[in-house]
This record gives C-alpha cells, sequence and structure tokens, in this order.
C-alpha cells in the first residue's frame, strides 16, 4: 500500500537521485502518485528521461531531467544550478552502487571513489538541501542506508562503512531538523530485488530469504517518513533479524552468502569466456 504525502509539507518539488532504476525509480512513481514533481538524478540519461516520462503520464505531475554523476568532486555545484528555480520540499538520498569482492583484491580509486559517491554525495546534498527546507520550516529528507552496515559486512567491507557514515549522519540530523519542521529518514533496506542482486551473482530463487520487492521497500520507507522515524527497516522478518541476530553470525551469514554468490559469477563468465 502506497503512503500519500501531504504536497503542503513535501511538495510541491521533489528531488529523488539514482533514479534511473531499483529502489530511485519507484520512489519517483510513489511520490508522483502523491501529485508531487520529481527531479531525476542520475548518469544514465536515457533511463531517467524514461522514468520521468513516465511519470507525468501517470501522474500529470512535471519532472526534470538532471544527467549527473554524484561521485564527481563539484557535482553540487551543477545540482544547485540545475534546482535554483524549484521549490524542494522532498529529498531522497538514493545514489550509490555496490560493488563487492574482497578488500585487497579491490582496486583502490575505485573503493575511493565509492567512498566518495557513498558518503561525500549524501553530505553535500543534505547540507545543501537541508538549509533550504530548514528555512521552508517544512519538507523531508529520506538518506538509503543498509540493514546491518554499522555492523561490517564481509567481502563488502568498504560499502557497509559507508552506509554505517549514512546511518550515523542521518539519525543525528533526525534530531537536529525537528525543531525546524523537517523530517529526517534512514531507509536501512535490506536486500531488495534490483540489479544489485545479479551484480552480487546472487539468485534470488535459493537464496535464504526471497528479496523485498522495491515496491514495499519504498512504501514502508515513505510511511516511515511521513511518521518521523529516525530510522526504517523494511520487512518485518529483516527488522526481527535485525533486532536478534548477534553482530558476528549476521557477518558470517553474509560473508558466506556474498562469497557464493561471487565464486558462482565468475564461474559464470568463465564458462561464457570459453563458449
Amino acid at each position: 500500500m502506497r503512503a500519500t504525502l501531504d504536497k503542503t509539507k513535501f511538495g510541491p518539488w521533489a528531488l529523488v537521485t539514482g533514479a534511473s532504476s531499483g529502489i530511485g525509480e519507484e520512489f519517483a512513481r510513489q511520490i508522483a502518485a502523491s501529485g508531487i514533481h520529481v527531479a531525476l538524478v542520475g548518469r544514465r540519461e536515457p533511463l531517467l528521461r524514461t522514468v520521468g516520462a513516465e511519470c507525468t503520464r501517470a501522474f500529470g505531475v512535471q519532472r526534470r531531467i538532471i544527467p549527473l554523476d554524484l561521485s564527481e568532486p563539484d557535482f553540487l555545484r551543477v545540482l544547485a544550478d540545475a534546482t535554483r528555480d524549484l521549490d524542494i520540499g522532498l529529498v531522497v538520498s538514493n545514489a550509490g552502487t555496490g560493488n563487492p569482492g574482497e578488500f585487497l583484491k579491490l582496486d583502490r580509486q575505485l573503493l575511493q571513489e565509492t567512498l566518495r559517491l557513498s558518503t561525500m554525495a549524501h553530505l553535500d546534498i543534505t547540507h545543501h538541501f537541508g538549509q533550504k527546507l530548514g528555512k521552508r520550516r517544512r519538507g523531508g529528507i529520506i538518506l538509503a542506508g543498509a540493514m546491518g552496515a554499522e555492523n561490517g559486512v564481509p567481502v563488502m567491507a568498504n560499502d557497509g562503512a559507508a552506509k554505517a557514515y549514512v546511518h550515523s549522519l542521518g539519525e543525528a540530523l533526525h534530531y537536529e531538523f525537528k525543531p525546524l519542521g523537517v523530517y529526517v529518514t534512514v531507509l536501512a533496506a535490506g536486500f531488495t530485488n534490483t540489479a544489485v542482486i545479479d551484480k552480487f551473482g546472487l539468485d534470488p530463487k535459493s537464496m535464504p530469504m526471497k528479496p523485498m520487492s522495491v515496491e514495499q521497500c519504498v512504501s514502508e520507507g515513505l510511511r516511515g517518513l511521513l511518521k518521523n522515524r529516525s530510522r526504517v527497516v523494511p520487512g518485518r522478518l529483516n527488522r526481527i533479524m535485525n533486532a536478534l541476530v548477534p553482530a558476528s553470525l549476521a557477518r558470517k551469514l553474509e560473508a558466506d552468502l556474498l562469497s557464493k554468490g561471487l565464486v558462482s559469477k565468475a564461474a559464470s563468465a568463465n564458462a561464457r569466456a570459453e563458449a
């Protein structure tokens, strides 16, 4: 069930980063369903245009397409210029990607680029638009985290550490921004049925838990924002596991799952190369 957003508080425009696919794309759709115009940010312009056109066609909202790589150090100047004339009441800072692999085998430059995208981009966006929302005395910010990130995620050490930063930032700002009338919620999603699952080499059918649909993940995130919750872990079973499974066991389970996925992905790539 989709959440209905108050256009007076969270509109008339919303900014969604990482909006070309997956969770970001679904955020754009569900926000547009409330009649809020959408400014969509991502690297893949053709996909952004498709998502924007679908939002306009289905819900009659305006859209603005902003092709941009948020891992670039000067992205905020471009984003600020592209949104200067918009009255943005909701910011979904969702851009990011996962780069699974053993830490010492991953390229250090790739790790640094991922860290910029997964930490500095959230910082810059939250600081810039937080100032604007604070002056409005209303609005909301959703930061995309990941369930269990603060425990450390083997085979995704850098990515998990970045998400832990987002969790800490978001929960602190939830407290700081509350007197300003601005809601801040961290969406700490578990495995969700997006293209990242394939990037991890995982088969949804053989995973211990079926990945959550993007529709459920986003709708629970938006409902959490409406209640001004500091953090939302979507999915009842995910919440139970997050509360009851010790961090040491969670790390082992995640390491086993991700390692098997990467082995399977490498075997498939080798088979294709030999064919």
